[in-house]
């Protein structure tokens, strides 16, 4: 019996799967979350009651420097909508405009250009408040090191400020464990030295998704956190149709805490067993703008697939690989190399590479994208243009009967056994 009705993300249009009903051992869709009548009245009540924390309008004074980090064009974060309630309670507290600056925390990231901006902020937000990328200028201030030894690096901006409020949404992260909190300003706000240094320690144990209090990497983003000194977060918690489910507000960790537990109830599902073929969605724009993006999608579908078995990717990346050092280890290594240069010196970019290679040391992965195909071909992924054929690719490879488990939003679904 076909199965026509499983609706896949690809870049900014939908896919729709077309196979066999009896081949399906299980669709991995997050939990149908219940959805507030009214963003905006979510957003107003996290506000209004926050979490470990005052009201903002209560502990910010007039004449304070106020930054408000913002995700990069990368991220789902809905800063659109976040901002003007933020902007209401500033007013309320006697912050001038000239006072408040919007930075979008590119980590590592390409800049933004101007339309990119005012799109993310919109037109009103971006009139009248200075919006710059955290690494515009190059121009970092050390503030000090966290236990672990990473030597915290920040944009000015952001140093200098006398309030930090952190905004973004919270999802599963694939080595940090959990998105948001603390995580606007590192990676966000911070030098690439700042950044590889943190990400170093994905390689230790319990830097893994859905983990926290004995995550190396989060728990050095959170004490950098302090070092930095955000003040206040605003963070969301968004359904897979990037509607807002819950929003929290207050103390970065306290706040986040709550948060996380939303997402844990939402994401995190249980499979049967691991299949023969995955077919994974990384969730669309813009979680597919590049591969670099599409990994995170591709690392839970790893979960999933068993070993020898086929990982279908749908991932646009219009953008190409995203990223110039992940493109070098991809194009220029083979698997086994990638893994030993990592192991040897980790090199951000090249962990991406090396997460990308562990999963091909197990299983094949056939990439659905608008890439090149040679250049896919590259970095030792086989190219389609379309499901169907890879689909066709994949069951010739595994025979008529092989098991599969369908993941629509690969980038923000878990699998657990």
């Amino acid at each position: 019996m076909p199965c026509s009705d499983i609706e896949m993300g690809y870049g900014k249009s939908k896919v729709r799967l077309n196979m066999p009903g009896k081949n399906i051992i299980g669709i991995l869709r997050p939990v149908e979350p219940e959805v507030p009548a009214s963003e905006e009245a979510e957003i107003e009540g996290a506000l209004d009651n926050p979490i470990g924390s005052g009201r903002l309008e209560e502990i910010v004074r007039p004449g304070m420097k106020v930054v408000i980090m913002a995700s990069d064009i990368t991220r789902p974060s809905p800063t659109k909508k976040l901002l003007p309630p933020l902007i209401r309670r500033l007013e309320r507290a006697g912050v001038k405009d000239e006072d408040v600056t919007v930075v979008f925390g590119t980590g590592i990231h390409r800049n933004h250009t101007e339309e990119e901006k005012r799109l993310l902020v919109g037109a009103e937000m971006y009139e009248r408040f200075r919006c710059v990328d955290s690494t515009e200028t190059g121009d970092f201030v050390f503030l000090g090191e966290t236990s672990r030894g990473t030597p915290v690096e920040v944009c000015r901006p952001v140093a200098e400020c006398d309030f930090l409020i952190g905004t973004g949404n919270v999802e599963y992260h694939y080595f940090v464990g959990y998105s948001g909190g603390a995580k606007a300003v590192l990676p966000g706000a911070c030098s690439r030295r700042t950044v590889e240094a943190n990400h170093s320690m994905q390689l230790l144990p319990g830097a893994e998704i859905a983990r926290y209090d004995d995550n190396p990497v989060r728990q050095d983003i959170e004490e950098a956190g302090e070092i930095i000194g955000i003040d206040y977060i605003i963070n969301v918690v968004l359904d897979d149709k990037k509607r807002i489910v819950k929003a929290v507000a207050g103390h970065p960790r306290i706040a986040h805490a709550a948060a996380r537990q939303v997402v844990d109830s939402i994401y995190g599902v249980k499979i049967p067993e691991r299949a023969d073929i995955v077919i994974a969605s990384a969730g669309g724009y813009p979680k597919d703008v590049n591969l670099y993006q599409a990994q995170k999608g591709l690392d839970n579908a790893g979960k999933a697939v068993r070993d020898g078995g086929t990982i279908i990717l749908l991932g646009e990346c219009p953008e190409g690989l995203g990223e110039k050092t992940f493109e070098k280890y991809m194009t220029e290594m083979d698997v086994d190399d990638i893994l030993e240069s990592i192991r040897r010196k980790f090199v951000l970019g090249g962990h991406k590479a090396a997460a990308i290679a562990r999963i091909l040391k197990r299983a094949d992965v056939f990439l659905v994208s608008s890439m090149d195909p040679e250049l896919v071909r590259r970095c030792k992924l086989r190219p389609f243009r379309t499901l169907e054929e890879a689909l066709e690719a994949a069951f010739n490879k595994h025979g008529p009967d092989a098991r599969v488990l369908v993941m629509p939003y690969a980038g923000s679904t878990v699998p657990l056994i």
